[in-house]
């Protein structure tokens, strides 16, 4: 198993440096099973949404559904991802919802991976708090009602380990 950063994943997929592109062609095409993080798919996300490539959620979707078609790629965890998928491409956000702001592939990943944190220490998960109004519409997520229970910290112990 080898893994990727965000660099080679986008141009494999963008194809828009040709020495770059034909050298992670290779990688892809060597047979090797290829790790491709959840940091690297959020990040690859990000930038192909972002304001250099500008590919709209149709496109996008289909970037992430061809990634799952790959025989060699394999993700961190292939159900998070594809859920968090699933959450991303059938948020319903509209010009006419209160938020027209759309639920974003990282927030859906985020709650997701929560949930699947929680599940495999035998936990249940209270919810995901985030200000987010759009990342609110995905279940467990929620804006925080009041302070969290987190314990205090005294003034110089901020560097001690976690209890």
């Amino acid at each position: 198993m080898i893994a990727v950063d965000t660099s080679v994943l986008l141009r494999y997929l963008l194809q828009d440096d040709e020495e770059q592109a034909a050298r992670a062609a290779k990688v892809f095409a060597a047979g090797e099973t290829i790790l491709v993080t959840d940091v690297v798919l959020a990040e690859t996300v990000w930038t192909l949404s972002g304001r250099k490539y500008g590919l709209p959620k149709a496109q996008l979707v289909a970037v992430l559904e061809r990634l799952f078609s790959e025989p060699s790629i394999r993700f961190e965890d292939d159900q998070v991802v594809w859920r968090a998928l699933h959450a991303y491409r059938s948020d319903g956000a509209t010009e006419a919802t209160a938020s027209p702001k759309r639920v974003g592939f990282a927030d859906a990943l985020i709650v997701f991976k929560a949930l699947r944190t929680a599940a495999s220490d035998g936990e249940l998960l209270d919810g995901v708090y985030t200000f987010d109004a759009a990342m609110q519409r995905l279940p467990h997520a929620a804006e925080p009602q009041e302070r969290l229970s987190w314990p205090s910290v005294a003034k110089g112990d901020e560097l001690n380990e976690p209890r």
